[in-house]
């Protein structure tokens, strides 16, 4: 019977036999809106297929891009913060951390983890944004230090991927602490030729900008991607002056030399493994 006989007929499908889209099904856009299927979506290294706008992935998706077959060993996982400074804002820091955990089921905003990325032994150190904003705190410097520990241990190029609001206000101190610490590791790996490259995405800010996320041999970013230290409202409250359009965008910053190329995140993993080429030649 078509569906023009079954309307004729008045025939309708009772509520409860309706079959309802099983969440996750379908993905929208959010610049351009074109609906596509999450499958479809996944495929295309979440990205848009029409207007390619990259959505904020987290560690299990890059690693997932990465990695050959996905396989990969992860190493120090069970860091967790402390609560140096008995910190309370709306809620104890040590609560806040537990919810964190609970909700992303992740320690902190940052996974470390080594394998091949076309054949090429890599290490990768991937913040996760879900997580507190990937504010860096004292774990995210730790497991950042013992990531440029693993490689001058293995000898394995460094990637670190940034995605973070800057500093963890509620380890204050100990938080900015980080900057120096994961800077001077690099001068060490820098001292041992050891290649690092830092991928930064959306968005990248604060105190990680002032510190890892700008000291790479290659300093990368995916499109359109929010770099900076300071966001464009208090630049702009400070200087008193209007901004330019596209301010701390990932291609203005590579306009102004502070970045060695764009890269977009379908063609990642192709331009590592020649990038790494070119750099052990």
């Amino acid at each position: 019977m078509s569906w023009f006989t079954r309307k004729e007929k008045g025939i309708h499908t009772p509520t409860e036999l309706k079959k309802e889209t099983p969440d996750g099904l379908w993905y929208q856009c959010p610049d351009c809106k074109k609906i596509m299927h999450s499958r479809e979506h996944k495929k295309n290294s979440f990205t848009c297929v029409n207007c390619n706008y990259h959505e904020r992935i987290g560690s299990a998706e890059y690693f997932e891009i990465l990695f050959d077959n996905n396989s990969f060993t992860e190493f120090d996982a069970n860091l967790s913060s402390g609560d140096p400074l008995q910190f309370v804002d709306t809620k104890a820091y040590p609560d806040r951390i537990v919810a964190s955990q609970k909700k992303t089921g992740l320690k902190d905003a940052v996974r470390n983890a080594y394998g091949k990325c076309e054949g090429i032994d890599i290490v990768v150190s991937c913040m996760d944004f879900t997580f507190i904003g990937g504010s860096m705190g004292s774990v995210v410097g730790e497991k950042i230090a013992r990531a440029i520990d693993k490689s001058l241990e293995t000898g394995f190029p460094l990637l670190v991927i940034s995605r973070s609001g800057g500093a963890r206000m509620m380890e204050a101190g100990y938080s900015l602490m980080q900057m120096a610490k994961t800077s001077a590791r690099l001068a060490l790996l820098s001292e041992k030729k050891v290649p690092y490259i830092s991928l930064m995405t959306d968005p990248t800010t604060g105190g990680v900008t002032a510190s890892f996320a700008m000291l790479g041999d290659f300093n990368i970013a995916e499109p359109a991607s929010l770099i900076g230290f300071a966001g464009p409202r208090v630049i702009r409250e400070t200087i008193g002056k209007d901004l330019p359009e596209g301010f701390q965008s990932a291609e203005f910053v590579l306009e102004h030399g502070f970045l060695d190329f764009i890269i977009d995140r379908k063609e990642l993993k192709n331009q590592l493994r020649d990038l790494l080429n070119m750099i052990s030649q």
